[in-house]
């Protein structure tokens, strides 16, 4: 499954790729149609905008010398061509075709793309280990540029993911860990999308749709919407563990896209006047709101708070390119930095008053709550990255060791919520019905 859906996400980019080259080329047959070197001559030659050396026919001579002209230009991008043998990629083995794809998928899209984001997360640039040493101590140097390529590849995944999370996180408790089970639910995928093009997706109707439906619906708006080439099916994604490389090289097209927009620096100025006075408006409206609703039940106050951020989040759309910027603070205009510290600020707050709602619920919601809280807490934490196995495995034990200690409660917890009676002494509802289907969600 993992290696079919790698052909189709891969042939699926290379195609993308081939259709800038002159003249168009198309592959058919990846594992096929490469071993004649002439395609793969092409790819390189659209994604570098160089010229390569290259035999003209197709005899098993010239293919090989094209392959051989393909591999030493990679080399000469101090790539890692492990196990990479000219005679198998002629005889088109797919595990060697596939790995020789996704090198060169990773170095000229995912790493490019990232190397953008490196200043925006901290991450190490890779210029320090693209200088050439020629003093004497040039053997120990060139293992010293392995390894900050090596990390710089970590990192290039990560800045990737960085990226992801911040464009969900625009839109609530959509949250993604991994380029893996995280976008089965297709809600990520429509996140970057409305953060991307505000107004093509209804991101409350899809969480009450399906998978399928949603990754349908992603897939759908990104080609017709933003032009950005299908590379997965539903089927590839909403499946227990989808594959990690195919979902980086469609994610990369998302930030490939956000590169490309271009604005005006009018424009971009108009935009954010707009933004800081709708900001300074919000935050108007939730202090009188929180003033307004201190005396009054939980019912009420949660029943405002619905309000409120439904509001909120309708009115918000047109802002997001200017509230979700890319660039780090020292790149950000003053205006800009302002408008951001401003909307953090905001968020926090209202984030705030939800948590301390949450603790007001009524016995015994208010236990059922912080236990989901924890849950959903371990659930979305980072595993470090450490770089010994064994060390690594006693932390993911130990974690493991919480989770089941935490799902003890959860048939008690589900009981408990399921025959929760929602109304006071006088009949009235102790809950809104909205909170108690969420926290059924939720579980």
């Amino acid at each position: 499954q993992r290696e079919f859906t790698q052909k189709k996400t891969f042939t699926s980019w290379i195609n993308s790729i081939l259709a800038k080259h002159t003249p168009p080329s198309v592959i058919s047959d990846l594992y096929a149609d490469i071993q004649e070197g002439h395609l793969l001559l092409d790819l390189l030659e659209v994604l570098s905008g160089q010229h390569l050396p290259r035999e003209k026919g197709c005899n098993t001579f010239q293919c090989r010398s094209n392959i051989e002209n393909a591999l030493t230009f990679l080399k000469s991008r101090s790539l890692k061509l492990i196990n990479i043998h000219v005679a198998d990629i002629i005889e088109g083995k797919p595990s060697i075709v596939l790995g020789l794809i996704w090198t060169i998928i990773f170095h000229f899209h995912i790493e490019e793309l990232a190397r953008t984001l490196a200043c925006t997360y901290n991450q190490p640039s890779l210029d320090s280990s693209s200088a050439v040493d020629s003093s004497p101590k040039a053997s120990r140097s060139a293992k010293k540029s392995a390894k900050i390529k090596e990390r710089w590849k970590m990192s290039a995944t990560k800045a990737l993911l960085l990226w992801a999370k911040e464009q969900c996180s625009l839109h609530g408790s959509i949250n993604v860990t991994d380029f893996k089970s995280s976008w089965r639910s297709g809600l990520p995928f429509l996140a970057i999308i409305q953060t991307l093009r505000p107004g093509l997706v209804d991101l409350e109707k899809a969480k009450c749709r399906s998978n399928k439906e949603n990754l349908k619906e992603a897939f759908r708006i990104a080609e017709q919407e933003l032009n950005i080439p299908r590379l997965l099916e539903p089927e590839d994604v909403d499946i227990v563990n989808p594959d990690e490389k195919s979902i980086m090289t469609y994610v990369a097209q998302f930030l490939q896209y956000s590169r490309n927009l271009h604005e005006s620096e009018e424009d971009m100025q108009e935009k954010v006047s707009e933004a800081m006075s709708w900001l300074a408006a919000q935050e108007k409206k939730f202090a009188e709101l929180l003033i307004n609703t201190e005396n009054e039940t939980y019912y009420q106050k949660y029943k405002e708070m619905m309000s409120f951020t439904e509001a909120f989040n309708q009115e918000k759309n047109p802002f997001l390119p200017v509230l979700s910027s890319k660039r780090s603070e020292a790149e950000l205009s003053e205006g800009r930095q302002q408008t951001r510290e401003k909307w953090d600020k905001l968020v926090s707050q209202i984030n705030e008053w939800k948590a301390k709602l949450d603790q007001m619920l009524p016995s015994p919601l208010d236990s059922i709550e912080a236990w989901l809280q924890e849950v959903e807490h371990l659930q979305a934490e980072d595993l470090p990255d450490w770089q010994d196995p064994f060390k690594a495995m006693f932390v993911f034990r130990e974690k493991i060791v919480i989770f089941k200690g935490l799902m003890d409660c959860f048939d008690s917890h589900l009981d408990t919520l399921q025959s929760f009676k929602n109304e006071d002494e006088k009949n009235m509802p102790l809950v809104l019905p909205e909170k108690l289907e969420e926290m059924k969600r939720r579980l």
